[in-house]
């Protein structure tokens, strides 16, 4: 054999044996964290069911649990139900000092466990959960950690559905504030306390996407509650969510616009044409009763009147108005056609009447004449008109009235009617809207409180 060869078989025994005493060293390590956790939780020597001491082992203080969380998803918000769903991951740190042990100098940085009923845990719930679920794939998303100084961090994931009392009043203009809250359930703030963790306690996974909402802000404080049991720690997440508009406003509000539009159509046909009215009226005022009870069908039986059912309200009324304006037109109408008749009838019985007595005249001219005064009488027809067109002279000139002789131009009453509503429920339905989008939007920036 040359010389390369020994170098070779030297530095193989030799990788060899290193590995071998790394494997030994790591077996030799994970039987000292046995160890450890047997000398901190063996039998006889641990009792999960006793809370740990106070600060510095102080007995007669209370156990600090520092919580933070990672917000994961907000799946829906739910306006019928007033619920919104929620996955989080969940921690908790406490100190236990009953659980220090010795970090090998500085190797053992921390014991992990997957079994939560090994060590005391604090009686956190969610006090205003509906219903809730651990995430067991592939493995439970639960863990302990053992820090050598006795701290104690426990993170779980878990998704819950709570509940959010909702002010509808400014659907869908408005925000609404749902509440995530933990509090412990039999322990009194005598004996445990749950703190926010310093440093951003609550964070939230980077482009969270919501169907119909945009989370703003949020915000963390502390809720405790006092029964007649006693006074109850309590921590707290206020999440202000603001309605996407862009939504409600292709899908309720332009198409109720072109509802209300289409319904004025109708002024603009002829009076004759009934059928085509009717037909117009009713359609629409279907389709906007319609669109109305579909909108309500989305949302809780409330006692008070939101946004929307002002908007659909109106619309609803300027749809039944222009239904209305065409029985008024049609009344007048036939109003208008029994007063012609009158006025042609009279006209005929007039000519009748002038056309018998110019006949008498004729047959009696010839038998008689009458001589004609020299002076008129003042009763006289001819100075009675020669008097009033004098006074009319006399009198100053009127102003013209500029609607009066616009609307002169348009001889029956029916038809009069349908020019004016032509104007008059555009600049209507304009003012509403002014008056709408003024109220409400200024409304949503003065209730913008967090």
């Amino acid at each position: 054999m040359g010389t390369g060869h020994y170098f070779w078989a030297i530095f193989y025994f030799a990788s060899l044996c290193s590995a071998s005493l790394a494997n030994n060293a790591k077996i030799n390590f994970r039987e000292k964290e046995k160890k450890v956790l047997d000398q901190i939780l063996g039998a006889g020597k641990y009792d999960a069911r006793i809370r740990p001491s106070g600060i510095n082992g102080t007995e007669n203080l209370p156990t600090y649990v520092y919580v933070n969380m990672f917000l994961r998803s907000i799946s829906k918000i739910d306006d019928y139900k007033m619920e919104y769903s929620v996955q989080l991951t969940f921690r908790e740190q406490w100190t236990d000092e009953r659980l220090k042990f010795d970090d090998i100098q500085g190797r053992l940085k921390y014991l992990t466990l997957t079994e939560a009923n090994r060590v005391w845990m604090p009686d956190l719930f969610f006090s205003n959960e509906k219903e809730g679920h651990f995430h067991n794939i592939i493995m439970p998303n639960v863990y302990i950690r053992i820090f050598p100084n006795g701290s104690v961090l426990y993170s779980i994931r878990i998704s819950l559905t709570l509940a959010c009392p909702m002010n509808l009043k400014l659907y869908p203009l408005d925000r609404q504030i749902c509440s995530l809250r933990m509090a412990s359930y039999g322990w009194t703030t005598n004996d445990l306390v749950f703190l926010w963790k310093e440093g951003d306690p609550v964070q939230v996974v980077k482009n969270l996407h919501l169907p119909r909402f945009t989370l703003e802000k949020f915000l963390t404080d502390y809720c405790n509650s006092k029964t007649n049991t006693g006074e109850y720690s309590c921590l707290k997440v206020d999440l202000l969510f603001k309605r996407e508009f862009s939504y409600y406003l292709i899908q309720i509000y332009i198409p109720c616009c072109m509802l209300v539009i289409v319904s004025w159509v109708s002024f603009w046909l002829d009076q004759g044409a009934v059928p085509a009215r009717v037909s117009l009226g009713v359609t629409t005022l279907l389709t906007m009763a319609t669109q109305t009870s579909g909108i309500n069908a989305s949302l809780p039986p409330v006692s008070y009147t939101k946004a929307i059912d002002v908007w659909t309200g109106v619309c609803l009324t300027f749809v039944f108005g222009a239904l209305l304006e065409f029985a008024l037109v049609n009344y007048a109408s036939r109003s208008d056609m029994h007063k012609d008749n009158i006025k042609k009838k009279r006209r005929d019985l007039e000519q009748a009447s002038l056309d018998a007595a110019s006949d008498l005249l004729d047959t009696d001219s010839n038998a008689t004449f009458a001589m004609k005064p020299l002076v008129r009488h003042p009763a006289d027809p001819l100075a009675l008109e020669k008097l009033r067109q004098c006074e009319v002279h006399m009198q100053p000139p009127k102003r013209p009235n500029c609607c009066k002789t616009w609307l002169s131009k348009f001889p029956t009453r029916s038809k009069r009617i349908d020019v004016i509503s032509r104007i008059t429920f555009p600049l209507v339905f304009a003012l509403f809207n002014l008056v709408y989008w003024s109220t409400y939007l200024f409304r949503e920036e003065e209730d913008e409180t967090f």
